[in-house]
Formats: C-alpha cells, sequence, structure tokens
C-alpha cells in the first residue's frame, strides 16, 4: 500500500511538472517582459528597493546614479561586450571602433571608464561597450549585477550582452569558434546554483536560440577556421574542476579524467570554461538577449597544457571578436546607425558625488 501511495504523489508530481512544461515559451517570455522591461523597451530591475534610494552606487565601475549622469554617459548603449582581460576588452574597443567607422574627436582616446574602480575596465566605443570580465563565476555575477543596474539608469532599450572568451575544446581542435547553445554546471545542470540567505536556488541558465543561429549564419566558409554550436560546462576550477592532471592536486587517475570527459563529449558538450551559467543565468533573469563565443585553445581529450605559441593564441583570440563584430555591425546597418560618429565625453553631474563614488569604489575591496 505505501508503495501504491508512493506511485500515486509520483504520478500527481509528474503531472505538475509537465503542467508547468506546458506552459508556452511566448507565456514565458511575456511574463519575463513584464517583468524586466518598461513598455518603451528600457530595463526594468526585479528590485523594487533601487527606486527609493538617493544614489546607486556601482561600487565596481566607479560610477553612480547620482554623481554621473548615466542616461547621457550610456543611453546609446546597444551591445555590451565582455571578455577575461582587460588587455583583451581594450583590444577589442579599438578593433570594433575600426570595424564600425566610429570616430573619436580630434585630440581624444579611449578612456577606461572604471579606471578608478581598479578591478574591471570598461570602454565605450559609441553603441558598443567592451567591458573585462575577471576569471570565473564570483567575478562576472558583481559585474553582471552592476552591468544591468547601468542598463537601467542608463535607460537602455533592449541591450544584447555578448561574452567573448577563450575555453578547452573536448573534440574540437585548438582555434575552433564554439557558440554556447546552452549552458551546464559540473554537475551537468542546465542552471546556476546561489546561496541566498542560506537557501539553495536554482535559476535557468537559457541563452537566446536566435542570437545562437543569428551568428551561426554570420560564419562563412572562407574563414580559415570552424565555427559550431554546441553545450558548453562550466566549472568553479581551472584544474580538479576541469579534469586536469597538472594542478597543485590531483585525485584522479589519466583513466578517470579520459572516462569523464568522454560522458561529457557523449552529453553534447563542445567546451568547458568558467562563466557561462552565470552569465546565461542572470541575462535571461533581466530579460537580456545573451550569447557567448568562445574560441578553444586546445582539445581536452589529447592534453591538458595549452602548447600553442603566443602569436598563435593571439590570432585565435580575434576569432570570436570577428564573429561577434560582424553581428554588430548587421544590426547597426538595420537601425540605419552603420556610421560614423562623435563620441560624446563623460558627464559628472555632481562633482562632490563624483568624489565620493571614488572613495567608496577604493575602499570596497
Amino acid at each position: 500500500m505505501a508503495y501504491q501511495g508512493e506511485q500515486k504523489l509520483d504520478a500527481v508530481n509528474s503531472l505538475k511538472v509537465k503542467q508547468a512544461e506546458g506552459k508556452s515559451k511566448d507565456d514565458e517570455n511575456l511574463e519575463i517582459a513584464q517583468q524586466t522591461r518598461y513598455n518603451d523597451g528600457s530595463v526594468k530591475l526585479r528590485n523594487p528597493n533601487i527606486e527609493l534610494m538617493d544614489q546607486d552606487i556601482l561600487y565596481h565601475l566607479a560610477l553612480g546614479s547620482g554623481s554621473h549622469d548615466l542616461h547621457e554617459m550610456f543611453g546609446d548603449v546597444k551591445f555590451v561586450c565582455m571578455g577575461g582581460t582587460p588587455k583583451r576588452m581594450e583590444s577589442f574597443a579599438h578593433f570594433i571602433m575600426d570595424e564600425i567607422g566610429y570616430k573619436l574627436p580630434a585630440g581624444t582616446q579611449l578612456q577606461d571608464i572604471s579606471a578608478f574602480s581598479y578591478r574591471y575596465s570598461m570602454y565605450k566605443v559609441g553603441p558598443v561597450l567592451s567591458i573585462s570580465h575577471g576569471m570565473g563565476v564570483p567575478s562576472v555575477g558583481i559585474l553582471l549585477h552592476e552591468l544591468i543596474k547601468l542598463m537601467y539608469h542608463a535607460k537602455v532599450k533592449d541591450p544584447i550582452f555578448m561574452r567573448i572568451g577563450t575555453c578547452g575544446g573536448i573534440g574540437v581542435e585548438g582555434g575552433t569558434v564554439v557558440i554556447t547553445e546552452d549552458a551546464y554546471d559540473g554537475l551537468l545542470r542546465n542552471s546556476y546554483e546561489l546561496a541566498i540567505l542560506g537557501k539553495i536556488v536554482h535559476r535557468p541558465a537559457v541563452l537566446d536560440k536566435r542570437l545562437v543561429r543569428e551568428l551561426k549564419s554570420l560564419a562563412t566558409h572562407d574563414d580559415p577556421y570552424d565555427t559550431i554550436t554546441g553545450k558548453t560546462m562550466c566549472t568553479y576550477d581551472f584544474y580538479e574542476g576541469q579534469g586536469r592532471l597538472d594542478g597543485a592536486f590531483c585525485e584522479f587517475s589519466e583513466t578517470d579524467k579520459m572516462a569523464y570527459l568522454e560522458k561529457l563529449r557523449d552529453f553534447g558538450v563542445v567546451n568547458i570554461e568558467m562563466e557561462c551559467t552565470i552569465f546565461a543565468a542572470l541575462t535571461h533573469y533581466a530579460g537580456i538577449k545573451a550569447a557567448i563565443v568562445c574560441v578553444t585553445l586546445l582539445d581536452r581529450l589529447k592534453g591538458d597544457q595549452v602548447m600553442a605559441p603566443k602569436e598563435v593564441m593571439n590570432e585565435w583570440q580575434q576569432r570570436p571578436q570577428i564573429l561577434v563584430s560582424r553581428l554588430i555591425k548587421k544590426h547597426l546597418a538595420q537601425m540605419g546607425h552603420l556610421k560614423s560618429l562623435a563620441s560624446t565625453p563623460s558627464s559628472i553631474k555632481s562633482p562632490r558625488r563624483f568624489k565620493l563614488v571614488q572613495q567608496e569604489s577604493e575602499a570596497h575591496e
């Protein structure tokens, strides 16, 4: 009898799951849009507390809603591009400036807007932000919270977020460009896990499928490398979490490692990195279209260490930037914005509050 009771309970639970799954994608998207967009398409936060604050200090960007005119500075942003290192994203800023024909006023140069934060680097090239996000889930999470709030304060309409990075391939040769279809954690769950007030919360790690298809369509036969789509696994670690044998600690054999990597390949995982779950989860929760484009530095089925020469790796890291630039140019052309533009200087509303923001950012280690 107890077993029959368990069967009935399982059946009820299964029905509830099916009913939840029965909600159409259109209904789900409409629900998210209502929570994350105002009628004019500008970003709406899922946090009513922000509206009640006299000033919202974005500590790790060295910006503030009271010290800076964020709408004047960032209101025209359409694309937010992120990558691990300051050098890579400064390089991308110069690259995209040439690609979209953006013109700086005579005698000026690109400036790191977040230089006083000493954490992230941010460059603005017309409608494009180029920002370094550091390494790993926590660093990306902090940045995304403040970037999403920046989009809100600047009244940005329908931005597109894209991560440009590097990764290890699974059965994929070095130099291959990978567009992430779905993001999975180390337990192969399609979600991001976070402890909030002592309780575990899971948020779906969902990326925009149309954006994936559009990016894939922009790869050409003339590209001297492959561009593929597939599942990406995110880990919290570069060594043990990725099954490497060359860390300071290793309590598994090469046989164990290869069995695990083969399991990942059988599941459809084509690459491993350390940011995709939180990037996908937070952008989805914010109702922001997002994509991840990475280049593989090696095939993990063949080894653990990156052996490619520096000049080869530098060229490989350009490949995701090229694909993302094609999408940006396509969208700007469709909007009639692909033309030479003049940049506007940063706007300081309150010098006193600007100084306060600098001090607050320096104090938050």
